[in-house]
């Protein structure tokens, strides 16, 4: 937990008490300051704090800011009534993220967003930072909330996945190292549209001072934008991409990642060595935490070794485990069509378990990569859907109803081939009508392929 103190006796509000909320009013009570919380859907708040009904109550005195949730609206689609009553009272509404920069002192900042690709950027530069021997640790919108992470010596460095609900709050927070991945329409209805959703997460530039870098995604149409208004806030600009060398970037070509900061490119590490990182998506991603490492002090060898050993995230692409020919790969965070296109365009024979709530537009937009499947398995009230789409496309199919179904189905069929394949749950669907969240649907499939038999086991 950080450490408050120095707001010792100073009153506070923390508004909504869901993860982020419940760490903030748990470190200002216990750096000793008076904290008045309130959340609309429950009656307890953390021990320390005092229950505060900010709509119905008097407005307290002497308040010097309400830390908000993300989750709650502050400005669309419609403003929550606290937030209005709060800029009536001239009321500052902070981030969790504004009291870590203000507690931060020496220590660094790396604030990373993007729609895709931010927690695999973040929790790889924090491993890249740890393997290099350096005081790092993630969090933020990934891990840990901002205020309930270890205190790092002066020095250390926080790498915070930011969302646009919590870049929308940010006043004060500086983040030295920003890193912008790509923008593509989400959140639209919370943001009044994609110009505020966009707006949200400029803010990344806020409270920049010279020297500042200002790390860019380049494989996207909004990337020269973002680049623009980096250099207008100041910052030094560092452009990447996963599908080239940028002039004065980092970049890959032919799988391989080259630092081009200082002309003619020199070579950092080959990305077929790293089995946690497949695809264009995830060279962008390496490409700018790599960017990152070396302003950081990293070396070229101290990140080659980092890249080769991150072990990936949970549920996104996350490699099960190889059984002869065939690897096994849990993608249960693809819960859209753009999700799951992002995996299946990594692999070339794959047996696909698909399925689940369907999203609208359902899989007609993965038709690209239809040629790459060898058999769908599919599961949950998509079944029929998908089976509708694949049959027209002429994909084999068929309809397992169960996860459980669907894996031993798709096992045992790529088992039976002679050719490299993988067994790949990427399903294109939320969880919801089978499992309660996509963790505990990627957990499932997870302890299921470490059950199934060894290779001499298996059926040839």
């Amino acid at each position: 937990m950080i450490d408050l103190s120095h707001l010792h006796g100073r009153r506070y509000g923390v508004m909504g008490l869901g993860r982020s909320g419940r760490a903030a009013a748990a470190a200002l009570a216990a750096g000793g300051a008076e904290v008045l919380a309130w959340d609309d859907r429950t009656k307890s708040v953390p021990v320390g704090s005092i229950r505060r009904d900010f709509v119905r109550e008097p407005w307290p005195e002497r308040l010097e800011g309400i830390v908000w949730s993300p989750g709650i609206p502050s400005l669309h689609p419609t403003p929550h009534p606290v937030a209005l009553r709060a800029r009536a009272e001239r009321t500052l509404l902070l981030s969790d993220l504004d009291l870590l920069a203000e507690w931060a002192g020496t220590r660094r900042l790396v604030g990373i967003t993007g729609t895709n690709g931010k927690s695999t950027t973040t929790a790889l530069l924090a491993h890249l930072l740890t393997v290099g021997g350096r005081m790092a640790v993630a969090g933020g919108n990934i891990g840990a909330a901002a205020l309930e992470l270890p205190e790092l010596p002066a020095g250390g460095t926080y790498v915070l996945e930011l969302s646009s609900y919590q870049l929308e709050l940010g006043e004060a927070a500086r983040f030295s190292i920003g890193i912008w991945l790509n923008l593509t329409p989400d959140h639209l209805d919370r943001h009044g549209g994609m110009h505020g959703y966009a707006a949200a997460k400029s803010r990344l530039w806020l409270n920049t001072v010279p020297g500042d870098l200002a790390i860019v995604g380049t494989d996207h149409g909004s990337g020269q934008a973002e680049a623009e208004r980096a250099l207008a806030a100041g910052r030094v600009l560092l452009p990447v991409s996963g599908t080239r060398v940028p002039e004065d970037g980092m970049g890959v070509t032919q799988e391989t990642l080259l630092d081009a900061r200082e002309g003619q490119p020199r070579p950092i590490a080959r990305l077929a060595d790293c089995p946690s990182l497949p695809g264009p998506h995830n060279a962008e991603n390496a490409a700018a935490a790599a960017a990152a490492a070396l302003y950081l002090g990293l070396t070229p060898e101290q990140i080659a070794q980092g890249l080769t050993s991150f072990p990936g995230l949970a549920h996104r692409q996350e490699r099960v485990r190889s059984i002869g020919r065939v690897a096994y790969i849990n993608d249960s965070k693809a819960t859209n069509a753009e999700s799951a296109a992002k995996a299946l365009a990594c692999y070339r024979r794959i047996h696909w378990i698909a399925g689940g709530l369907a999203k609208a537009g359902g899989i007609q937009p993965l038709s690209s990569w239809f040629d790459r499947i060898s058999r769908a398995y599919l599961m949950g009230e998509a079944a029929p859907i998908f089976a509708d789409t694949l049959g027209h496309a002429g994909v084999a199919y068929e309809q397992n109803g169960t996860l459980q179904a669907a894996l031993a189905a798709a096992h045992t069929r790529a088992q039976g081939e002679v050719t490299e394949s993988v067994v790949l749950l990427s399903p294109a669907c939320a969880s919801f009508d089978q499992w309660p969240s996509f963790e505990v649907r990627g957990d499932a499939f997870r302890a299921a392929v470490k059950a199934l038999p060894n290779i001499e086991e298996c059926v040839p």
